[in-house]
């Protein structure tokens, strides 16, 4: 969650509303030949052969191919419910080439729609509704239809993905500390969720008042699912029932207590994968079995953000695995660290200011080449260049304003 504890409508308590304020070539081709002349009909005697035709020697070009497309889109969560908060998901285009940002149009009556994930077919996208009776609204890109919404079973949900398969929507519900799971059916609308389950044990740890599940992803061998609890400092493994969207708890993996586990972000090649922990300003390098799902956590490391209060994000690692990006609340600042010895190691490199305030969340473009980042208390998305042969970041232009930007999602 965000730095310190503030009470919300509804009741629970929690930091995620803190600090929330308005912001505003072309091909050549030779066709086939002509097929032989058929045999006239009768005798063939004293008839002079009839010479086949010539095939057709005319050079052809087929079409150029398209270009591709300058501009794609992204979407905007935030808050609905707070002052200057948006009115609902946020579309805009983003220019591939400059990173530019252009405002759309907004889908409203979605409410609290903190957290966003496309489906894979690109077709839908899952927006949260972080509120006390927490649920998850399906949302038809193609012309920005509200498919439905559904109940989490919890409170407070603050993130959801979606199963690479495409038929689960998976939701970690933060007040309540529990996951849950929903079908998607053919048109990306969601089903009545199959299997809700609430972190109960072990007991809360340090200065919290209980659970607190933070993400709910699956892992890169695509049978196991694992949630991330910021208040019982684990990291709880699941096997995914895919015939019934059901779950089966087959491991645990717990971080010191007090460091308050936010997000995991896995390495390309399978075996490892990176924790941001919100609490106690830390990250560590995990190992994981794909074989059973289990992760163990390695030692705390640095952050690189300094003698202030910060809160670590969200982890991003480049496609080719070199390089890892984390967002730092608070030092305002993304750090930029090397990966090595296949996945297993991170080495700090530098820490580059943000542009903004707080930023909650951040996620790089399709092509990798661009990395936004939506800063929380500025209302702003950042947007930066990211050098491939060396992870350096570099500033694109202005932020773009968007009220409470807590999600920033390029398609």
């Amino acid at each position: 969650m965000d730095g310190a504890d503030g009470a919300v409508r509804g009741g629970w308590s929690r930091r995620r509303f803190v600090g929330a304020v308005a912001g505003a070539a072309a091909v050549v081709a030779l066709p086939a030949p002509a097929p032989p002349a058929s045999p006239r009909s009768g005798s063939a005697a004293g008839r002079a052969p009839t010479a086949a035709k010539a095939p057709d020697r005319t050079l052809t070009a087929s079409p150029e191919p398209a270009e591709p497309p300058r501009t794609r889109p992204l979407v905007l969560g935030t808050y609905t419910s707070v002052e200057g908060g948006g009115k609902g998901i946020g579309f805009a285009t983003y220019d591939t080439a400059t990173g530019r940002i252009t405002g759309t149009g907004t889908l409203p009556g979605v409410e609290n729609p903190s957290f966003l994930a496309p489906h894979p077919d690109g077709r839908t996208l899952y927006a949260v509704n972080e509120r006390d009776a927490g649920a998850v609204t399906a949302v038809r890109l193609s012309d920005r239809t509200v498919l439905g919404t559904r109940a989490t079973g919890g409170s407070g949900p603050c993130h959801v993905s979606v199963h690479p398969g495409g038929r689960w929507l998976l939701s970690a519900d933060y007040g309540s500390g529990s996951v849950a799971v929903h079908p998607i059916d053919a048109s990306g609308a969601l089903g009545e969720r199959t299997d809700l389950v609430r972190h109960s044990s072990p007991p809360p740890g340090p200065g919290q008042q209980g659970p607190h599940a933070h993400q709910f992803v699956t892992g890169p061998d695509g049978g196991h699912l694992l949630a991330v609890d910021l208040g019982t400092d684990t990291v709880y493994t699941y096997r995914l029932q895919d015939r019934t969207g059901t779950l089966t708890e087959t491991s645990r993996a717990h971080t010191r207590p007090g460091a308050g586990p936010r997000h995991l972000t896995f390495h390309p090649g399978g075996r490892y994968a990176y924790l941001a922990n919100e609490v106690d300003d830390t990250v560590a390098v995990c190992a994981y079995d794909p074989g059973t799902g289990r992760l163990s956590i390695g030692a705390p490391q640095s952050t690189g953000t300094g003698p202030g209060t910060s809160y670590p994000a969200q982890f991003l690692v480049t496609s080719d695995g070199a390089y890892a990006f984390l967002a730092n609340r608070g030092d305002n600042t993304l750090t930029r660290y090397a990966v090595e010895a296949g996945g297993a190691r991170l080495r700090l490199l530098d820490t580059v200011p943000v542009g903004g305030d707080f930023p909650r969340q951040i996620a790089l473009s399709p092509d990798g080449r661009l990395l936004f980042a939506a800063n929380q208390r500025s209302g702003t998305v950042s947007v930066f260049h990211v050098n491939g042969a060396d992870g350096g970041l570099r500033f694109a232009g202005e932020p773009f304003a968007s009220p409470v930007a807590v999600c920033a999602v390029p398609l």
